[in-house]
């Protein structure tokens, strides 16, 4: 037990370090005025009250539209292909698994690059258009590039955790279900996206915490005009130099998230004793 302890020690001077600092002073910038010196402290909360100014309530907004659209096109792309690769034997699945995550492999700058080069308006896509006599379809700097951007750099997280919700799931219910004359379509809405709904609601989350969170892609494909919580977040605290504005919105965004979390461990907890 001693030597576990000792072991243990690291990871928690490690943990303090990168975490709780961090986070501690992300809470402090928050909640105090900017050009505080560490004599004089002049706590506040009018930092959180600038977020509900119409200009920061229409970002937060967008960011919810859009990652909800990234949302509802990852759930049906993600689920369908998930479903599929289930289909086939292990050592199949295995290998079809790691095809779907070998593209996290790249850097996420460089695939929203790849993306530009795709849609812009002498890109792949406009060109191949024009070769078969199409007029340039405007792409670039709207909302159907940065939803693209979106839907193609977290697809895989959507994809991995129904997969594994699939792959464990007992092949007896289905079979259960089909001898008590279910049809494939009661039978799958029934058994099979019941006893997958945990992995549905990870997928959920993760992908709509990412969209919302994300400044890379919005900034490349949106063309700076599209401005997200992580775009907000990052102009603050990189080009405007309001740290504790920047704090506020950050510590809202991990506000939101914890409540996510909380709701996503709910429905996984329904969603086990649905499929009991």
């Amino acid at each position: 037990m001693r030597h576990f302890k000792n072991l243990v020690r690291p990871y928690l001077v490690w943990s303090f370090l990168i975490i709780v600092i961090p986070l501690f002073l992300i809470f402090m910038y928050a909640v105090t005025t900017n050009g505080n010196s560490l004599i004089n402290i002049q706590f506040t909360l009018d930092n959180f009250k600038k977020f509900i100014e119409p200009v920061y309530i229409t970002v937060f907004m967008k960011s919810i539209k859009l990652g909800a659209i990234t949302v509802a096109i990852c759930l049906i792309l993600g689920y369908a292909l998930a479903f599929i690769i289930s289909k086939f034997k292990e050592k199949t699945q295995d290998i079809l698994i790691l095809f779907v995550t070998v593209p996290m492999w790249i850097n996420m700058l460089l695939r929203t690059y790849a993306w530009m080069s795709l849609l812009s308006d002498n890109g792949v896509v406009n060109s191949l258009l024009g070769f078969l006599g199409i007029d340039p379809i405007k792409m670039m700097y709207t909302d159907f590039s940065v939803i693209v951007g979106l839907v193609c750099n977290f697809l895989p997280f959507m994809i991995i955790p129904i997969h594994t919700s699939l792959a464990k799931m007992d092949k007896s219910l289905i079979e259960a279900s089909y001898d008590l004359g279910a049809n494939p379509v009661q039978t799958f809405f029934k058994v099979i996206f019941k006893l997958s709904l945990p992995g549905v609601v990870n997928g959920v989350i993760m992908v709509f915490l990412l969209s919302i969170s994300t400044f890379v892609i919005p900034k490349l494909l949106g063309g700076g005009q599209f401005v997200l919580i992580g775009n907000l977040i990052e102009n603050q605290f990189i080009s405007v130099g309001d740290w504790n504005f920047g704090s506020a919105v950050s510590l809202i965004l991990a506000i939101i998230i914890l409540v996510l979390i909380s709701v996503m461990k709910k429905l996984d907890i329904d969603g086990m004793q649905k499929g009991a």
